[in-house]
């Protein structure tokens, strides 16, 4: 493979976002770069993609950057590029909790656990594996006996855990997340609020558990959610276990795609004979809308798109 995927984050102070962004957009493209990266006083979270030759050149500046010294980047191996476009963005924070007194990683987070120490521990009986990432990251994949908080964003995740505090009294709390940048901030709220007897992280998330060899991805059900064209990874090298749903079906199904409805745009499993069925549209009105770019990708006649519009009516008739 002649390409890589890099991702990575770093706590730093960064004292002009907006300037660092513009020249660091600059400094990528020069790279010939794409990806996404987001940048705050607080630090630097992205992912980028690029050739060999060029990821490495991007992780030797950064290294060398004063700023970013000890950063660590986690490596996938791909065929082609992961983004169609490059973006550096400023933000007001890297992760959002919409907390009144934001959590500093650098003053309080919970104990780094390597791979092998998660996979130990979160097998304890007394230990509680708490999942900090989106729903539609859970339902792809997600630690064996790990608890969803039934949220709809990460930052709602605080008062789903004081709601439900009677989960973690007097447990072990393990989080992990996709590359660890969140559950640095949300094991130290937990800390901070008193919740569990001791807090622990996935140090690297799962995206380093998945290639420890130790740990080998074990526990691990399903695939991993990415924020890129890619949509999920592997993570277990023991065995495989499906656990997501197609969005009409409910069959066995780990495979993301995009609502072809440009304004709708939502995320969900179905495998590719049910995408073709639906014309990509997540509900009927998604499959007729006027700019549905499945339509106009896969080239479909008129004809069939009338005769599967017919049968989606009938469908819903009949449910």
């Amino acid at each position: 493979m002649d390409y890589r995927v890099l991702l990575y984050y770093h706590y730093t102070t960064i004292e002009d976002p907006a300037a660092f962004s513009a020249e660091h957009l600059k400094a990528c493209k020069e790279l010939n770069l794409k990806g996404r990266i987001l940048v705050a006083n607080e630090g630097i979270n992205g992912t980028v993609s690029g050739t060999i030759e060029d990821t490495n050149a991007y992780m030797e500046m950064m290294k060398n950057h004063p700023l970013f010294e000890g950063i660590v980047f986690k490596i996938d191996e791909a065929d082609k590029h992961a983004f169609k476009k490059m973006h550096v963005r400023p933000r007001p924070e890297l992760v959002n909790l919409s907390l009144e007194d934001d959590v500093n990683p650098h003053e309080i987070t919970g104990r780094y656990l390597s791979p092998e120490q998660f996979l130990e521990e979160m097998q304890d009986e007394n230990t509680v594996v708490l999942d900090v990432r989106n729903t539609y990251e859970f339902d792809v994949g997600h630690f064996r006996g790990a608890i969803r908080p039934e949220v709809e964003t990460f930052r709602d995740t605080p008062q789903w855990v004081r709601d439900n505090r009677e989960l973690f009294e007097g447990k072990r709390v393990l989080t992990y997340c996709t590359g660890g940048i969140r559950c640095e901030k949300f094991s130290g709220w937990l800390k901070r609020e008193g919740i569990g007897e001791n807090v622990g992280q996935l140090h690297g998330g799962v995206a380093t558990y998945g290639k420890d060899p130790v740990a080998k991805g074990q526990l691990w059900d399903g695939q991993m959610y990415v924020f890129d064209e890619r949509l999920t990874v592997p993570i277990n090298q023991v065995e495989h276990v499906i656990v997501g749903k197609d969005h009409f079906d409910g069959t066995p199904c780990e495979r993301y795609i995009n609502c072809a409805n440009p304004e709708c745009n939502k995320q969900i499993i179905s495998s590719e004979e049910n995408e073709l069925k639906h014309l990509g549209g997540c509900t009927i009105e998604c499959s007729k809308h006027e700019r549905n770019r499945y339509i106009v990708t896969h080239n479909l006649s008129e004809e069939f798109v009338q005769q599967q519009i017919k049968w989606l009516e009938e469908q819903e008739v009949n449910a």
